[in-house]
């Protein structure tokens, strides 16, 4: 009689890497790697929808308004100074003067026009973003109540994993909003069993952390190099 097979180890058959034009597959080099499958999230969660969180993006705020404060101040110092029938600042005369000689197509001109768009579509880039890109939002249980998970603490957890897997000599987790990269170095066992366990560890970790939006899962496994 045979044991029921748990869903989780059969959702991806092992793959293995086919042998180069003329030679033999190297088992000590050889790797595997899962398919890139994200894991479904909850359609509806009991808190509300789990966005991203907002960055609040004070540095470029600050140096944005210390630029305006600063520069409007100036030239109402010397719209001022003229109006009082003293003459206006050397600076802006000078730029008067060097505004009203060079056309439209002066490389001056245009590379700083180029360079004035540019820091306006940064500043729209940064208005119309959230930000945060290293915090995971979790998913919302409780409504007014939200959570987030650093990427490297997930990666950690990740790894903790990888290494109680038999056969796993290190682990290295790379984690981002879409996808968790696992490379791990095996010095026994077969390569296609140890990725198959790894697979259906990390899948039950994953969906562990309570993300709002669980990353697809990558999983690489291969032997360590050849001392000498």
């Amino acid at each position: 009689m045979t044991e029921p097979q748990d869903p989780e180890s059969t959702r991806r058959l092992p793959t293995v890497e086919p042998a180069p034009p003329g030679g033999v597959l190297e088992m000590d080099q050889s790797a595997s790697g899962s398919t890139y499958e994200p894991v479904s999230a909850p359609e509806q969660q009991p808190g509300g929808r789990a966005g991203r969180f907002w960055s609040g993006r004070r540095i470029p705020a600050a140096l944005v308004a210390l630029i305006v404060l600063g520069g409007t101040g100036l030239l109402l110092y010397d719209i001022a100074a003229v109006r009082a029938d003293h003459p206006a600042m050397q600076w802006r005369r000078s730029a008067a003067a060097d505004l009203a000689s060079r056309h439209l197509d002066d490389v001056w001109v245009l590379a700083g026009s180029a360079l004035a768009a540019a820091l306006g579509l940064w500043l729209l880039l940064l208005a119309l973003t959230p930000g945060l890109r290293a915090l995971l939002p979790m998913s919302r249980r409780h409504t007014g109540v939200r959570a987030g998970l650093d990427r490297t603490a997930a990666a950690l957890v990740l790894r903790d994993r990888a290494v109680e897997v038999a056969g796993v000599q290190s682990v290295r987790v790379k984690t981002s909003r879409r996808k968790a990269t696992v490379r791990a170095l095996s010095h026994f066992r077969e390569l296609d069993d140890v990725r198959t366990d790894l697979d259906t560890v990390l899948s039950r970790a994953i969906g562990e952390l309570g993300l709002a939006r669980p990353p697809g899962l990558s999983v690489h496994v291969r032997r360590p190099a050849k001392k000498g």
